[in-house]
């Protein structure tokens, strides 16, 4: 996978038949060489061939004729596109070949069996009751299930079409933003076509992302955002398997210990409603800021020639987008970042609190967990490949201790009554202090937010207080009796 936020790698060989072997040269799956086909050979991709007396070969490299109508098709996929800022079709297209393939290890995808499924759903339910007494927090799940990696790649596209569009819509804006205004109007096919193809190489890259983190994860929380469905606790059987191996700690603890982490993750998301829109929001906030190196795109699109769109994608991978350095940039970053850590540091405490006595691997499954997080794992890797984030590990444990701290100080019901409003969470500063955090005074909402729903339902007054409100009540009462009196004269 590339580094750069915008790189786009090869795409993935064809997947396998049902019988667990590659397709043969004859049905089309491989190339002249016995390779594997590249339908984007030409494009500036490795292995690819260009140029050369054969009109075919700088679009089609090296295929051989058998091979001509799959290219023919995928060209017509990214030419003829004109939905959204990524092609979303050909990103679950690319994302299902890639979980095919297997991963390196040679592990390959398979259903979940029922006595897997029922082994997750036991998991999850012994991890809610271990939850109850840690944590304030009711559970956030009425389903617990256990995904394979393909129905992993399903359930969280639409999490990565929110995260990824506002990036790649900054990106298609730009390509037609840098021709001069006297040139749009004549222009409008070749914008099109770049943005076809820039919709495509984004569902590539995109897709072959996914598919290999599909192969990675143990659940739908792993990078701290809820990219499944909501009050859906899964986790993923084979890729816990694989997880566990070589840790020496049982297999069924790992199970246990990754189900408190996730059904820690749903409590947090189900029962403060404000967060996710506040951490996708911070993502749309981000992009929105990104710049374009306007002279480099310029001088990509006076000279674009449509038969030879790599030098689109060349420069897209030399790092053509970046971030704008500007104070309303710098604070998005800052509030994501910030708040990504504090949902990590809190799971992190909270599961610690409750397997510390319960599972003896649990320090070292801990610890693992920090340092893969740490050593920029795949999910890390992958969130800041597709929408250009490179966050920072080290919150994470400033964050945990913050919220042992606050446990120590305040009890749990005291730590979790943070997460009632987003001004009384910690903020960056703070977890450089947190000490400073714990035990400053603090901020209650409850009574503001008390008054400010009665004065909307119209109930007291709440510009006068009780004793005006018994003065206008007898007030009103004397004027009543005096006109009666009037009356009886």
């Amino acid at each position: 996978m590339s580094d750069t936020p915008f790189g786009f790698g090869l795409p993935p060989e064809e997947p396998e038949d049902g019988d667990g072997k590659k397709k043969d040269p004859a049905g089309g799956g491989q190339g002249a060489g016995g390779g594997p086909v590249n339908p984007f050979a030409g494009f500036g991709l490795p292995g690819g061939a260009g140029g050369g007396d054969n009109p075919f070969a700088a679009v089609f490299g090296s295929l051989n004729p058998n091979d001509l109508g799959a290219a023919f098709q995928q060209l017509g996929q990214m030419l003829s596109y004109e939905g959204g800022p990524v092609n979303w079709d050909m990103a679950k297209q690319i994302a299902r070949q890639t979980v095919a393939q297997g991963t390196p290890d040679g592990t390959k995808d398979a259903s979940v069996g029922p006595s897997e499924r029922a082994a997750v759903e036991e998991a999850v339910r012994l991890a809610d009751i271990w939850l109850d007494g840690v944590t304030s927090l009711p559970s956030g799940s009425n389903t617990a299930v256990a995904w394979s990696r393909a129905e992993w790649v399903e359930a969280t596209l639409p999490a990565w079409q929110q995260l990824v569009d506002p990036v790649a819509e900054r990106v298609g804006t730009a390509m037609g933003e840098v021709l001069p205004e006297e040139m749009q109007s004549v222009a409008g096919p070749l914008i099109g076509m770049m943005r076809s193809m820039g919709g495509a190489m984004f569902g590539q890259q995109i897709g072959q992302a996914v598919g290999v983190l599909a192969g990675e994860v143990v659940g739908s929380t792993d990078i701290g955002l809820p990219l499944g469905p909501a009050n859906r606790a899964a986790l993923l059987p084979l890729n816990i398997e694989a997880f566990s191996k070589d840790l020496g700690v049982p297999k069924d603890e790992i199970r246990l210990y990754l189900a408190l982490r996730e059904a820690a993750h749903q409590r947090l998301f189900a029962h403060v409603p404000w967060l996710r829109s506040h951490m996708f929001g911070a993502v749309e906030g981000y992009a929105r800021g990104i710049k374009v190196d306007t002279t480099k795109l310029e001088d990509v699109v006076g000279q674009f020639d449509p038969t030879h769109p790599e030098e689109l994608q060349e420069a897209l991978q030399q790092g053509m987008f970046q971030p704008e350095d500007t104070p309303e940039q710098k604070a998005a970053l800052a509030r994501l970042e910030t708040a990504l850590a504090l949902v990590e540091g809190w799971v992190d405490a909270v599961v610690h609190e409750a397997a510390k006595s319960r599972l003896t691997g649990a320090d070292a499954l801990r610890e693992t967990l920090r340092r893969r997080r740490a050593s920029g794992g795949p999910a890390e890797q992958t969130f800041a490949t597709l929408i250009g984030l490179q966050l920072r590990p080290r919150r994470l444990r400033d964050a945990s201790r913050l919220w042992a701290s606050l446990t120590d100080a305040r009890g749990v019901d005291g730590r979790d009554r943070l997460w009632e409003h987003p001004d009384m969470l910690p903020t960056a500063s703070d977890l450089d202090d947190p000490d400073g955090f714990v035990h400053h005074e603090q901020l209650d909402f409850s009574e503001l937010d008390k008054m400010l729903g009665e004065a909307a339902d119209g109930k007291p007054d709440l510009r006068k207080g009780d004793g005006a409100k018994d003065d206008d009540d007898k007030a009103d009462g004397d004027k009543r009796d005096d006109d009666k009196g009037d009356s009886d004269k």
